[in-house]
């Protein structure tokens, strides 16, 4: 079975941005799983993510208070289609990211997170794949705001990297 999955990090709603972009929301709309990597900031996205979305995987990050802490784990995991996928928000400095997330996620294939709002495809040696999905709200130094998707089919993933226009 093919899946096709919307990844987010860093909404940062309602405080960086009102809402999500129309573009985000049709890519939830499509999705068979949401994966959120933390920072939200309230509880109006998570409970519009819960209703709206198929399936979550989401975790909360360092900017999210009780509210979410209660509600969401530090680090989510779940197997899609034999995929082990774990969901952190941060992973530390850049430098030596890989080889640190390889040593602390030994039973993952991809590890999605999130903190900086930089985009980030890269895989380690012993193969975990990590993600950073960017913002779709808050671009801080990046030149866009963005989001990915990705297709799980048959064990390999797909990655999509999407800019937003400028509002």
């Amino acid at each position: 079975m093919v899946l096709r999955l919307t990844l987010l990090a860093d909404t940062h709603l309602p405080k960086r941005a009102k809402v999500l972009p129309d573009e985000v929301w049709d890519a939830v709309g499509s999705a068979d799983v949401v994966v959120h990597a933390g920072d939200w900031t309230g509880t109006g996205l998570l409970d519009e993510l819960e209703e709206g979305a198929r399936r979550l995987i989401a975790c909360y990050g360092n900017n999210d208070g009780a509210d979410l802490r209660s509600r969401l784990p530090l680090v989510a995991r779940a197997e899609l289609e034999g995929v082990r996928l774990a969901v952190v928000h941060e992973t530390g400095q850049s430098q030596g990211r890989e080889a640190r997330m390889a040593a602390l996620h030994p039973d993952t294939d991809v590890l999605v997170f999130g903190h900086s709002h930089i985009p980030w495809d890269t895989t380690a040696p012993g193969g975990l794949r990590l993600l950073n999905p960017g913002s779709p709200t808050d671009r801080r130094r990046q030149p866009f705001c963005t989001y990915m998707t990705a297709v799980v089919d048959d064990g390999a993933v797909s990655v999509t990297t999407h800019r937003l226009p400028p509002r």
